[in-house]
């Protein structure tokens, strides 16, 4: 727009003023949203695996389940609701590590050959779930970036591609603490219905001969309770020797 001053000619009148644009700020990150993002983080999770793990051994230690054997069963307790509290507590205390030769030995010295087998089972099965999901919900984020070893590579590779078949073989063949598969398992790829089904299928044998042996401690001479030593002992041989011959393998991979 043109402006006449006093001399008469026209100068232009100055620009507008640019609008001042406002600025923008983050919108500040309150106190319990950091807290969240802390207590959610791989770490922090993986760290209260290790406390709840922790106070589970503590509670074996504490309680000593193995004084069943010596002691046997609370005798204001029994039938079904002992063989389903037995299960419970089976499952929750194979995942503070405790040994299931000994939980299976106790089963079937306390409820017999069918019982304890059918309480073994359930609690066998209701542990690796427990264990997988712990590790899986608090442990796997963290330990996975970890796996640097070939040898801890290779069997993260087994356990994601083939997940079933390596369960299974794990579960069929002992040595590997039952615990160990669990939490090695959490941490790969592997699903949880190849997970539970190699797991129930693999423990089938050994948990049998465990129970049968525990049914017949009382007759240590008896032809079934020489079998199911025998059950014990040549499958674990066997898993042994399969160890000894792969180890080149996984090494190689």
């Amino acid at each position: 727009m043109l402006d006449a001053n006093r001399s008469g000619t026209a100068t232009a009148a100055p620009p507008a003023a640019a609008e001042e644009l406002p600025l923008v700020l983050p919108a500040p990150v309150n106190f319990a949203a950091r807290c969240t993002r802390v207590l959610l983080s791989p770490w922090s999770r993986l760290a209260l695996l290790v406390a709840l793990l922790a106070a589970a051994g503590a509670s074996v230690l504490l309680f000593e389940p193995q004084r069943l054997m010596t002691r046997g069963w609370p005798p204001q307790i029994e039938g079904t609701t002992a063989v389903v509290i037995f299960a419970v507590a089976y499952g929750l205390i194979t995942v503070a590590f405790v040994p299931r030769p000994f939980l299976n030995l106790a089963a079937g010295a306390l409820f017999g050959s069918a019982l304890g087998m059918g309480a073994a089972m359930a609690g066998t099965l209701l542990g690796a779930w427990l264990s997988f999901a712990l590790g899986r919900m608090l442990g796997q984020e963290a330990l996975r970036p970890l796996l640097r070893g070939r040898l801890l590579k290779a069997a993260d590779h087994q356990f994601s591609r083939h997940g079933f078949r390596s369960m299974l073989a794990v579960r069929l063949f002992p040595g590997v603490p039952f615990w160990a598969a669990n939490y090695a398992a959490a941490v790969s790829r592997m699903r949880y219905a190849p997970y539970l089904l190699a797991t129930g299928l693999g423990s089938i044998p050994n948990v049998a001969a465990y129970v049968v042996a525990g049914a017949r401690a009382s007759t240590p001479t008896s032809p079934v309770f020489l079998i199911s030593v025998a059950a014990i002992v040549i499958p674990a041989v066997a898993g042994a020797v399969v160890a000894w011959r792969k180890r080149h393998h996984l090494r190689a991979k």
